[in-house]
């Protein structure tokens, strides 16, 4: 920054162009008004063609800003509850919530302060009283929905030159260990739900639909009977109203265990029509909990049948990208590489168990033939 003082005009710093000072060290500076704001600030360099370079970039930034002063006196608490509104346009209905309960947090620490004198005292603040409560993950949902907030006011309004939430870092966040049913557990889980009343078989159907498609949810309780095309032997998987998490449909095979529940299903509710849903009820949770208890199990959910599914692709030899396409996933593969490419691992160390000829075998038969194409596909 540069000084204010008595040797601002003397010893200390010298005018040496438009906006430009050059302190005893040889250090230069800018000192700029725009917007009825003065920018004081160090160019970080000694090189006067740098320093007069990095001036005209600050000066076609500066030019930039807007001049009608319509927002100028804007508050935080006006600049949220204003880019909330914009963002929610284009956000589904449980993120915009979510937005909206991190401003409430954020209020007590920015409420009624000018935007353009927010800096990093009250950053600090933030960080002192509220971020160190904060797990990783929504301390990096705080400081995300600040960024967002700052740059509304930077590149929409037009009022800021910088960001200052920009400096503000992301935590790691720890990788929770991903819990996968075994075949066995699945099985009981399963079978445990189908022994109870009518609501713990609906609630079986569903367990089987997740474990068997690979569907979110939220994906999977919107799916309708005119959705299942049997001739194609595919589900069309929408999200319903409020989409899928990508905002994308997809279709999926409809996978021979699938196919059954499918069937299964539509067996014991004839009388619905091609636009209801399959399933009635909205999910699962309570049911598997209850069930979960009761068996000694791990703490199954709905995402843990996403789960189930993957491991079940990957063993029995199915590409990342096209698990990947199943799961409406759009990096081609990258995020199962990273989540369950152990998997694969494991499951090759077990195929590799059986290859168990060799040249010194004096009863090689047919048990200890290993057919590869078959077996590790």
């Amino acid at each position: 920054m540069l000084e204010k003082g008595p040797d601002h005009n003397g010893k200390r710093f010298k005018k040496v162009g438009p906006n430009l000072y050059r302190d005893s060290a040889g250090r230069y500076y800018l000192l700029v008004k725009k917007s009825g704001k003065q920018f004081r600030r160090s160019l970080k360099t000694r090189d006067p063609a740098l320093a007069k370079r990095r001036l005209r970039e600050f000066l076609d930034r500066a030019g930039q800003l807007s001049t009608d002063g319509t927002h100028s006196s804007i508050r935080f608490e006006e600049l949220a509850q204003r880019w909330l509104a914009a963002k929610t346009a284009e956000l589904k209905a449980s993120s915009a919530y979510r937005r909206a309960s991190v401003l409430k947090q954020l209020m007590p620490f920015f409420k009624g302060r000018l935007v353009r004198a927010i800096g990093a005292r009250e950053f600090e603040a933030w960080k002192i009283q509220r971020g160190a409560k904060l797990s990783a993950r929504s301390w990096n949902i705080d400081i995300e929905t600040l960024k967002q907030i700052f740059d509304y006011a930077q590149n929409t309004l037009r009022i800021l030159l910088d960001n200052p939430a920009r400096l503000l870092k992301r935590k790691k966040q720890p990788k929770s260990g991903i819990v996968i049913p075994s075949k066995e557990q699945f099985r009981a889980l399963v079978n445990e739900l189908r022994s109870g009343h009518r609501a713990t078989g609906e609630a079986a159907d569903l367990v089987e639909f997740l474990a068997y498609s690979g569907c979110r949810v939220a994906e999977a309780r919107t799916v309708r009977w005119r959705d299942i095309n049997p001739r194609l032997n595919t589900v069309l998987i929408t999200g319903g109203e409020l989409g899928t998490k990508n905002l994308e449909a997809r279709t999926i095979p409809l996978f021979v265990p699938l196919a059954r529940l499918v069937e299964s299903v539509r067996s014991r509710k004839r009388s619905a029509t091609d636009d209801a849903f399959i399933f009635r009820i909205e999910n699962a949770r309570l049911q598997i909990m209850r069930v979960c208890e009761r068996l000694g199990l791990p703490r199954f959910g709905h995402h843990t049948m996403r789960h189930f599914f993957c491991s079940n692709a990957i063993e029995a030899g199915c590409d990342f990208k096209v698990i990947a396409e199943w799961l409406g996933h759009k990096d081609g593969g990258v995020l199962v590489a990273m989540t369950y490419g152990h998997l694969r691992s494991e499951h090759s160390a077990a195929m590799a168990k059986r290859v168990t000829f060799d040249a010194q075998s004096d009863d090689v038969n047919d048990s200890n033939v290993v057919r590869m194409s078959s077996e590790c596909e």
